[in-house]
Protein backbone atom coordinates (compact mmCIF):
# COMPACT_ATOMS: atom_id res chain seq x y z
CA UNK A 1 0.00 0.00 0.00
CA UNK A 2 1.46 3.35 -1.03
CA UNK A 3 1.61 6.09 1.57
CA UNK A 4 1.26 8.79 -1.11
CA UNK A 5 -0.13 8.69 -4.61
CA UNK A 6 2.02 10.06 -7.48
CA UNK A 7 -0.12 13.22 -7.50
CA UNK A 8 0.37 13.71 -3.76
CA UNK A 9 4.14 13.17 -4.09
CA UNK A 10 4.20 15.75 -6.87
CA UNK A 11 2.35 18.18 -4.60
CA UNK A 12 4.77 17.60 -1.72
CA UNK A 13 7.74 18.43 -3.95
CA UNK A 14 5.91 21.44 -5.43
CA UNK A 15 5.15 22.81 -1.95
CA UNK A 16 8.78 22.43 -0.86
CA UNK A 17 9.90 24.27 -3.99
CA UNK A 18 7.31 27.02 -3.49
CA UNK A 19 8.39 27.45 0.12
CA UNK A 20 11.96 27.93 -1.08
CA UNK A 21 10.74 30.62 -3.47
CA UNK A 22 9.97 32.94 -0.54
CA UNK A 23 13.61 32.70 0.50
CA UNK A 24 14.90 33.04 -3.06
CA UNK A 25 12.69 36.07 -3.75
CA UNK A 26 13.78 37.85 -0.58
CA UNK A 27 17.39 37.14 -1.58
CA UNK A 28 16.89 38.24 -5.20
CA UNK A 29 15.18 41.49 -4.14
CA UNK A 30 18.36 42.44 -2.29
CA UNK A 31 20.22 42.54 -5.61
CA UNK A 32 17.68 44.02 -8.03
CA UNK A 33 14.13 45.39 -8.19
CA UNK A 34 11.10 43.05 -7.92
CA UNK A 35 9.93 44.01 -11.44
CA UNK A 36 13.14 42.78 -13.06
CA UNK A 37 13.30 39.69 -10.87
CA UNK A 38 9.79 38.56 -11.87
CA UNK A 39 10.38 39.36 -15.55
CA UNK A 40 13.72 37.53 -15.42
CA UNK A 41 12.26 34.35 -13.95
CA UNK A 42 9.48 34.32 -16.54
CA UNK A 43 11.96 34.86 -19.37
CA UNK A 44 14.17 32.02 -18.12
CA UNK A 45 11.19 29.65 -18.01
CA UNK A 46 9.95 30.73 -21.45
CA UNK A 47 13.39 30.13 -22.98
CA UNK A 48 13.48 26.65 -21.42
CA UNK A 49 10.05 25.82 -22.85
CA UNK A 50 10.80 27.23 -26.32
CA UNK A 51 12.29 24.04 -27.86
CA UNK A 52 9.28 21.97 -26.74
CA UNK A 53 6.35 24.33 -27.33
CA UNK A 54 5.51 22.86 -30.78
CA UNK A 55 5.04 19.40 -29.27
CA UNK A 56 3.11 20.68 -26.25
CA UNK A 57 0.75 23.02 -28.11
CA UNK A 58 -2.76 21.66 -28.87
CA UNK A 59 -4.04 21.54 -32.44
CA UNK A 60 -6.90 23.86 -31.57
CA UNK A 61 -8.03 26.07 -28.70
CA UNK A 62 -11.69 27.05 -28.66
CA UNK A 63 -12.61 30.73 -28.53
CA UNK A 64 -14.16 30.31 -25.09
CA UNK A 65 -11.05 28.58 -23.75
CA UNK A 66 -8.91 31.42 -25.12
CA UNK A 67 -10.72 33.74 -22.72
CA UNK A 68 -10.21 31.26 -19.86
CA UNK A 69 -6.50 31.05 -20.68
CA UNK A 70 -6.15 34.82 -20.66
CA UNK A 71 -7.95 35.05 -17.31
CA UNK A 72 -5.75 32.28 -15.93
CA UNK A 73 -2.59 34.12 -17.02
CA UNK A 74 -3.87 37.41 -15.62
CA UNK A 75 -4.64 35.77 -12.27
CA UNK A 76 -1.34 33.92 -12.13
CA UNK A 77 1.39 34.83 -12.87
CA UNK A 78 0.08 38.36 -13.70
CA UNK A 79 -1.60 39.95 -10.71
CA UNK A 80 -0.46 37.23 -8.33
CA UNK A 81 3.21 38.17 -8.65
CA UNK A 82 2.50 41.88 -8.36
CA UNK A 83 0.69 41.32 -5.06
CA UNK A 84 3.28 38.83 -3.83
CA UNK A 85 6.19 41.14 -4.67
CA UNK A 86 4.53 43.91 -2.65
CA UNK A 87 3.94 41.43 0.16
CA UNK A 88 7.54 40.20 0.34
CA UNK A 89 8.83 43.78 0.27
CA UNK A 90 6.80 44.60 3.37
CA UNK A 91 6.45 41.45 5.47
CA UNK A 92 8.62 38.53 6.55
CA UNK A 93 9.05 35.31 4.60
CA UNK A 94 7.47 33.35 7.46
CA UNK A 95 4.33 35.48 7.67
CA UNK A 96 3.92 35.61 3.89
CA UNK A 97 4.07 31.82 3.89
CA UNK A 98 1.46 31.75 6.65
CA UNK A 99 -1.11 33.67 4.61
CA UNK A 100 -0.98 30.98 1.94
CA UNK A 101 -2.84 28.64 4.31
CA UNK A 102 -6.04 30.50 3.44
CA UNK A 103 -5.84 29.27 -0.16
CA UNK A 104 -7.53 25.87 0.43
CA UNK A 105 -10.56 27.56 1.99
CA UNK A 106 -10.86 29.96 -0.94
CA UNK A 107 -10.51 27.10 -3.43
CA UNK A 108 -13.01 24.94 -1.53
CA UNK A 109 -15.64 27.68 -1.66
CA UNK A 110 -15.03 28.31 -5.35
CA UNK A 111 -14.91 24.60 -6.23
CA UNK A 112 -18.18 23.93 -4.43
CA UNK A 113 -19.92 26.77 -6.31
CA UNK A 114 -18.32 26.46 -9.76
CA UNK A 115 -17.02 22.87 -10.06
CA UNK A 116 -19.63 21.15 -7.87
CA UNK A 117 -16.92 19.53 -5.77
CA UNK A 118 -18.17 18.21 -2.44
CA UNK A 119 -16.34 19.22 0.73
CA UNK A 120 -16.78 16.80 3.64
CA UNK A 121 -17.02 17.81 7.29
CA UNK A 122 -13.75 16.01 7.96
CA UNK A 123 -12.05 18.08 5.26
CA UNK A 124 -13.41 21.27 6.80
CA UNK A 125 -12.10 20.19 10.23
CA UNK A 126 -8.71 19.59 8.62
CA UNK A 127 -8.81 23.03 7.00
CA UNK A 128 -9.73 24.66 10.32
CA UNK A 129 -6.90 22.88 12.15
CA UNK A 130 -4.37 23.83 9.46
CA UNK A 131 -5.50 27.47 9.44
CA UNK A 132 -5.31 27.55 13.24
CA UNK A 133 -1.77 26.21 13.03
CA UNK A 134 -0.86 28.78 10.40
CA UNK A 135 -2.28 31.57 12.58
CA UNK A 136 -0.22 30.31 15.52
CA UNK A 137 2.79 30.18 13.23
CA UNK A 138 2.27 33.87 12.46
CA UNK A 139 1.94 34.81 16.13
CA UNK A 140 5.07 32.81 16.95
CA UNK A 141 7.10 34.62 14.28
CA UNK A 142 9.32 37.41 15.53
CA UNK A 143 9.45 40.89 14.00
CA UNK A 144 12.62 41.82 12.14
CA UNK A 145 14.07 44.43 9.81
CA UNK A 146 12.89 42.50 6.75
CA UNK A 147 9.24 43.27 7.61
CA UNK A 148 8.91 47.11 7.57
CA UNK A 149 5.11 47.09 7.07
CA UNK A 150 3.76 43.61 7.91
CA UNK A 151 0.05 44.59 7.92
CA UNK A 152 0.17 45.96 4.38
CA UNK A 153 2.38 43.07 3.31
CA UNK A 154 -0.03 40.48 4.71
CA UNK A 155 -2.98 42.16 2.94
CA UNK A 156 -1.08 42.02 -0.34
CA UNK A 157 -0.33 38.32 0.24
CA UNK A 158 -4.05 37.75 0.86
CA UNK A 159 -4.86 39.37 -2.49
CA UNK A 160 -2.26 37.08 -4.05
CA UNK A 161 -4.10 34.09 -2.57
CA UNK A 162 -7.37 35.28 -4.13
CA UNK A 163 -5.61 35.29 -7.49
CA UNK A 164 -4.15 31.86 -6.76
CA UNK A 165 -7.62 30.49 -5.98
CA UNK A 166 -8.99 31.81 -9.28
CA UNK A 167 -5.99 30.29 -11.06
CA UNK A 168 -6.50 26.86 -9.42
CA UNK A 169 -10.19 26.75 -10.39
CA UNK A 170 -9.43 27.74 -13.99
CA UNK A 171 -6.58 25.24 -14.09
CA UNK A 172 -8.92 22.44 -13.02
CA UNK A 173 -11.36 23.47 -15.76
CA UNK A 174 -8.72 23.60 -18.51
CA UNK A 175 -6.52 20.66 -17.47
CA UNK A 176 -9.15 18.18 -18.59
CA UNK A 177 -8.75 19.35 -22.19
CA UNK A 178 -5.15 20.52 -22.50
CA UNK A 179 -1.69 19.23 -21.60
CA UNK A 180 -0.78 20.62 -18.19
CA UNK A 181 2.80 21.29 -19.32
CA UNK A 182 1.39 23.39 -22.15
CA UNK A 183 -0.57 25.35 -19.54
CA UNK A 184 2.66 25.82 -17.57
CA UNK A 185 4.45 26.99 -20.72
CA UNK A 186 1.60 29.38 -21.49
CA UNK A 187 2.02 30.91 -18.04
CA UNK A 188 5.73 31.43 -18.69
CA UNK A 189 5.18 33.15 -22.06
CA UNK A 190 2.23 35.19 -20.76
CA UNK A 191 4.29 36.26 -17.74
CA UNK A 192 7.21 37.31 -19.92
CA UNK A 193 5.00 39.56 -22.06
CA UNK A 194 3.05 40.84 -19.05
CA UNK A 195 6.06 41.81 -16.95
CA UNK A 196 8.27 43.21 -19.73
CA UNK A 197 6.53 46.65 -19.78
CA UNK A 198 6.30 46.55 -15.98
CA UNK A 199 10.06 46.05 -15.76
CA UNK A 200 10.77 48.73 -18.39
CA UNK A 201 8.64 51.24 -16.47
CA UNK A 202 10.59 50.56 -13.30
CA UNK A 203 12.62 53.51 -12.09
CA UNK A 204 15.24 51.15 -10.68
CA UNK A 205 18.13 50.29 -12.96
CA UNK A 206 18.70 46.50 -12.76
CA UNK A 207 22.03 45.45 -11.33
CA UNK A 208 23.75 42.27 -12.46
CA UNK A 209 25.51 40.08 -9.93
CA UNK A 210 26.31 36.39 -9.68
CA UNK A 211 24.05 36.05 -6.64
CA UNK A 212 21.12 37.86 -8.28
CA UNK A 213 21.40 35.97 -11.57
CA UNK A 214 21.63 32.68 -9.67
CA UNK A 215 18.46 33.47 -7.73
CA UNK A 216 16.58 34.39 -10.93
CA UNK A 217 17.74 31.20 -12.66
CA UNK A 218 16.59 29.15 -9.67
CA UNK A 219 13.20 30.87 -9.66
CA UNK A 220 12.76 30.40 -13.39
CA UNK A 221 13.76 26.73 -13.62
CA UNK A 222 12.82 25.21 -10.28
CA UNK A 223 9.78 27.34 -9.37
CA UNK A 224 8.15 28.62 -12.58
CA UNK A 225 8.74 25.33 -14.40
CA UNK A 226 9.22 22.77 -11.62
CA UNK A 227 6.76 23.80 -8.92
CA UNK A 228 4.06 25.06 -11.29
CA UNK A 229 4.46 22.08 -13.60
CA UNK A 230 4.09 19.56 -10.78
CA UNK A 231 1.15 21.43 -9.26
CA UNK A 232 -0.62 21.75 -12.61
CA UNK A 233 -0.16 18.03 -13.29
CA UNK A 234 -1.42 17.05 -9.83
CA UNK A 235 -4.54 19.24 -10.09
CA UNK A 236 -5.43 17.31 -13.25
CA UNK A 237 -5.33 14.03 -11.28
CA UNK A 238 -7.19 14.86 -8.05
CA UNK A 239 -9.94 17.31 -6.94
CA UNK A 240 -8.88 20.96 -6.78
CA UNK A 241 -9.92 21.20 -3.12
CA UNK A 242 -7.77 18.22 -2.17
CA UNK A 243 -4.77 19.50 -4.14
CA UNK A 244 -4.96 23.04 -2.75
CA UNK A 245 -4.93 21.66 0.81
CA UNK A 246 -1.24 20.88 0.31
CA UNK A 247 -0.47 24.59 0.25
CA UNK A 248 -0.89 24.44 4.04
CA UNK A 249 2.57 22.86 4.05
CA UNK A 250 4.15 25.97 2.53
CA UNK A 251 4.36 27.93 5.82
CA UNK A 252 5.83 24.87 7.54
CA UNK A 253 8.47 24.36 4.86
CA UNK A 254 9.08 28.13 4.72
CA UNK A 255 9.81 28.38 8.44
CA UNK A 256 12.12 25.36 8.28
CA UNK A 257 14.01 26.80 5.31
CA UNK A 258 14.12 30.25 6.92
CA UNK A 259 15.68 28.61 9.98
CA UNK A 260 18.27 26.72 7.90
CA UNK A 261 19.12 29.41 5.33
CA UNK A 262 18.29 32.78 6.93
CA UNK A 263 19.02 31.84 10.53
CA UNK A 264 15.49 32.75 11.74
CA UNK A 265 14.68 31.20 15.11
CA UNK A 266 12.46 28.10 15.18
CA UNK A 267 10.49 28.49 18.42
CA UNK A 268 8.46 25.96 20.42
CA UNK A 269 5.27 27.67 19.29
CA UNK A 270 6.27 27.20 15.66
CA UNK A 271 6.89 23.49 16.28
CA UNK A 272 3.37 23.11 17.71
CA UNK A 273 1.90 25.18 14.86
CA UNK A 274 3.69 23.05 12.27
CA UNK A 275 2.31 19.86 13.82
CA UNK A 276 -1.18 21.38 13.69
CA UNK A 277 -0.78 22.19 10.01
CA UNK A 278 0.48 18.70 9.17
CA UNK A 279 -2.36 17.10 11.16
CA UNK A 280 -4.88 19.32 9.42
CA UNK A 281 -3.49 18.36 6.03
CA UNK A 282 -3.72 14.66 6.92
CA UNK A 283 -7.38 15.06 7.89
CA UNK A 284 -8.19 16.99 4.72
CA UNK A 285 -6.79 14.15 2.58
CA UNK A 286 -9.01 11.45 4.11
CA UNK A 287 -11.73 10.63 1.64
CA UNK A 288 -14.95 9.28 3.14
CA UNK A 289 -15.98 6.09 1.38
CA UNK A 290 -19.37 6.42 -0.25
CA UNK A 291 -22.01 3.63 0.05
CA UNK A 292 -21.54 2.80 -3.64
CA UNK A 293 -17.78 2.44 -3.13
CA UNK A 294 -18.43 0.12 -0.18
CA UNK A 295 -20.74 -2.03 -2.28
CA UNK A 296 -18.16 -2.21 -5.06
CA UNK A 297 -15.48 -3.23 -2.57
CA UNK A 298 -17.75 -6.00 -1.26
CA UNK A 299 -18.34 -7.33 -4.77
CA UNK A 300 -14.61 -7.34 -5.47
CA UNK A 301 -13.85 -9.58 -2.48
Amino acid sequence: MRLFSPAQMALLVAMLLWASSFIALKFAFEHTSPEWVIFGRMLVAAICFLPFIAKLAPKRISKTDCYWFLLLGLAEPGLYFIFESLALANTSASQAGMITSLLPMLVAIGAAIWLNEKVTKLTMVGFALAIGGAALLSVSSESNASAPNPIFGNIMELMAMVCAAVYTLLLKKLSGRYNTWFITAFQAFFGTLFFLPVALMSTTVPTISIEGVGAVLYLGVFITIGAYGLYNWAVQKIPATQASAFTNLIPVFTVILAFIILGERFTQGQVIASLMVISGLALSQIRVRQPQDTANATLDT
